[in-house]
């Protein structure tokens, strides 16, 4: 099914049905209800409105709902005029709710080791890899998969909104590599990052492994150490 937009359609509803619990961020629903409760008679901030709204949204991907504009309402605790005020459709409002979690790496500095920066800059290290980022749960990860493979509406809003700007440290990091000449003049920056953050995704969405696995962590530091041998001058 796919998400329509919210603006002239009060009672639409849209957003497909999660196929499976995915892990709500505890912290951001604990920040959503303090910040509600802290408020005053009166008419609430806007944080602590979009706060609210994402929080609600995603306890009801949680609950294995379809996410409606009456059940975000119904949730959230806010009217709809201010839903349609924040949130365009619910596509972009879903696309937020399974960001939460995920942050924008700073940008490197310029004398930092490129080898290194392919295994931590993606999480690849002895705790994690970037699907399963700190504060970003693997269910979580398993759970957007699913959402956006089934809502190819949702899929582009998820990547031009948040996925996108999360590679442009590490892809300016390559680029000064380039500059300084460690890396290949000829080297597709874009082709780097998709070959690397492919190789960890594959081992979640085909082989349906565990980053957690060892063999797991070992087979996409392999798989890194190829790539590597083809970056470099």
């Amino acid at each position: 099914m796919s998400l329509v937009t919210m603006a002239g359609a009060p009672g639409s509803s849209a957003g497909p049905a999660a196929s499976g619990p995915v892990a709500v961020d505890a912290g951001a629903a604990a920040d959503a209800g303090a910040a509600a409760a802290r408020r005053r008679p009166g008419r609430p901030r806007d944080e602590d409105i979009d706060g609210q709204i994402v929080a609600a949204t995603l306890a009801i991907i949680d609950a294995g709902e379809e996410v409606t504009v009456s059940r975000v309402v119904a949730r959230s605790g806010v009217s709809r005029a201010a839903l349609y005020r924040r949130w365009p459709s619910l596509t972009t409002l879903i696309a937020t709710a399974l960001d939460v979690g995920r942050e924008v790496p700073p940008e490197y500095p310029a004398d930092a080791d490129l080898h290194e920066i392919l295994l931590t800059g993606l999480g690849l290290g002895a705790d994690a890899v970037a699907p399963s980022a700190p504060g970003y749960s693997e269910e979580r990860f398993r759970q957007r998969i699913r959402l956006v493979m089934s809502d190819g509406a949702l899929q582009k809003a998820y990547w031009e909104s948040h996925v996108s700007r999360r590679r442009v440290p590490m892809e300016n990091a390559l680029l000064a590599g380039i500059a300084r000449g460690e890396l290949r003049d000829d080297l597709d920056v874009e082709a780097c990052f998709d070959a690397i953050a492919g190789a960890a995704y594959y081992q979640l969405v085909v082989r349906g492994d565990r980053i957690s696995d060892p063999a797991v962590v070992a087979r996409l530091r392999a798989a890194i150490e190829v790539i590597w041998r083809g970056m470099v001058a």
